[in-house]
């Protein structure tokens, strides 16, 4: 071969390598923060009568220089599921965790391993609430089970089981700086989870912040002690109330466990004084319960913070996106609650947050109907790797740089399954629904549901906080049928089989008696 052949191979070679060094430098760096049961109430960027508490400055800063989507929701409002759609890209009844399990089936496709795949550097940090191990993540370490928030354990993928000495909101950053700094392929773009347990409950806080919020009155939602006078049995019959279900020992720290607990002394010694009762014991129960909430959710947005400063320190802060959500929103006592799972608008919308210099347009808001099923599909299409067609999702890239798709979609479909042989956790009736941005129609069934089937409806527009419902007022005849004939269409898109609540994802036993079709309509659609 001669010199000059030589040479010019070389060079096309060297080109190419360039080039492909180009190319991975302009895929950007993902930072993808995902936090526990953390309602958009709590975040001070989304407004509300808590906003002026100040419980958010470093996320707040994040949506001033990026952007905030006011109508980010989930499929399916429990933890598990959650998670499982979040990387599957698919609602729970195609990714097989309909409630909460530990039986993810792993080798199911999933958005991590096409990244890793396309030579991303992946690390997955924190809170999983699955069994592992988890594949396409060069490096995990993830806490068992719900985790502890005082010196939590992990399992990790190098080391097995271990204990580190903290806070867990401190301890999961501490692991992912050392990743970004030590661990990773400094030649690759990286997707980085780190996944919060905070502020899940029992809401056990960090003693430096326990005078955080102390001489401060939380206001209270208008509808804390809502009597569900126009729903039906589901709001009833539910466990999650701040009145009757908060737990003192646990929840609220009340006990001779905590009575010399220097994080909750304070307000075991006013409890044994005061011993109130009646609804100043609600309002007081709830005082307790947001500052611990508000306190844990302090200990994220510190460590929020302190990983943006390491991203700026390290030089990466230039091309990197970063994201926040959580699994799901959560009740404020709005209509006297706690927790999660109903398709009412605390718990069924979640926050989202992302932040990209160069392109995202800072202080830019969003009001697309986005669900978790598009996370997997926008983590890929950052990358420039196409989605599978199975996933239900689509990339939301288009909004972070202000453009909205014309086929955007118009509606979201939701359906909870967790509801056992002894009402499952909380209570909460297993229901499905259909929401355009503005009409909500929610369908209990089952047999625990008058009937089999019980449906409400609401209007945001005219009532935000879903104080009333509305089904069985004639004048909203045309806005039934058309949002019963958006759900069947979403049921048929989604492939919802009608016995998809044989397996309530291994919690208990259903005991249903469902008839052939979930609806009267879905049947007469499927008989043309």
């Amino acid at each position: 071969m001669s010199k000059t052949l030589l040479n010019l191979l070389l060079g096309y070679a060297l080109t190419g390598i360039f080039v492909q060094h180009a190319v991975a430098e302009k895929r950007p760096n993902i930072v993808w923060f995902f936090s526990d049961d953390h309602s958009y109430q709590t975040i001070g960027a989304y407004g509300g009568r808590l906003a002026s508490l100040n419980p958010t400055p470093n996320l707040d800063k994040l949506a001033r220089e990026g952007m905030r989507f006011d109508r980010c929701y989930v499929g399916n409002s429990i933890c598990c599921p959650s998670r499982a759609t979040m990387l599957t890209g698919k609602h729970s009844h195609a990714n097989g965790i309909l409630a909460n399990s530990k039986n993810f089936n792993h080798d199911q496709w999933q958005f991590q391993k096409d990244l890793q795949k396309a030579g991303y550097a992946t690390a997955l940090i924190g809170k999983m609430h699955m069994n592992g191990p988890w594949q396409g993540f060069d490096y995990w370490a993830v806490l068992p089970g719900q985790g502890d928030y005082d010196d939590p354990r992990f399992i990790t993928s190098d080391q097995g089981e271990i204990r580190e000495k903290g806070y867990v909101s401190d301890v999961i950053t501490d692991k992912a700086v050392n990743w970004l700094k030590n661990d990773r392929d400094p030649n690759k773009p990286f997707m980085l989870m780190v996944h919060h347990k905070a502020p899940h409950r029992k809401w056990k806080i960090k003693e430096e912040y326990k005078d955080l919020y102390e001489d401060v009155f939380i206001p209270e939602p208008d509808n804390l002690f809502d009597d569900y006078s126009t729903r039906g049995v589901a709001a009833s019959g539910q466990a999650m109330e701040v009145d009757r279900h908060m737990e003192m020992p646990t929840d609220l720290k009340v006990s001779e466990r905590y009575a010399n607990d220097p994080r909750y002394k304070v307000r075991n010694e006013w409890f044994a004084q005061h011993q109130p009762t009646g609804k100043e014991l609600v309002k007081w129960k709830y005082q307790q319960y947001l500052k611990d909430y508000l306190r844990c959710v302090w200990s994220v947005d510190v460590n929020v913070g302190r990983m943006m400063d390491e991203l700026k320190a390290m030089g990466l802060d230039k091309n990197t996106i970063v994201m926040y959500s959580s699994d799901q929103g959560f009740y404020m006592g709005e209509h006297g609650w706690f927790d999660k799972r109903f398709m009412y608008e605390e718990s069924f919308r979640t926050p989202l947050l992302a932040w990209w210099p160069g392109k995202i347009k800072a202080g830019s808001v969003n009001s697309d109907l986005v669900q978790n099923i598009d996370f997997a599909s926008t983590f890929l299409d950052l990358a420039g790797v196409k989605a599978p067609e199975e996933v239900h999702g689509e990339s939301i890239v288009p909004l972070l740089k202000g453009e909205t798709p014309d086929d955007w979609r118009k509606s979201l479909y939701y359906h909870y399954y967790q509801y056992g042989s002894h009402g499952g956790a909380h209570c909460v009736r297993r229901h499905e629904g259909v929401f355009d941005g503005r009409w909500k129609l929610i369908r209990f069934y089952g047999t625990h549901v008058p009937n089999g089937e019980e449906f409400e409806l609401y209007d945001l527009q005219n009532d935000p906080t879903e104080m009333n419902n509305i089904y069985n007022h004639p004048e909203n005849k045309a806005q039934i049928e058309r949002l019963k004939k958006e759900l069947a269409n979403l049921i048929e898109q989604y492939d919802v089989p009608d016995d998809v609540v044989a397996n309530s994802g291994g919690v208990a036993p259903p005991e249903l008696t469902l008839p052939k079709s979930k609806m009267k309509l879905l049947k007469a659609k499927k008989q043309k």
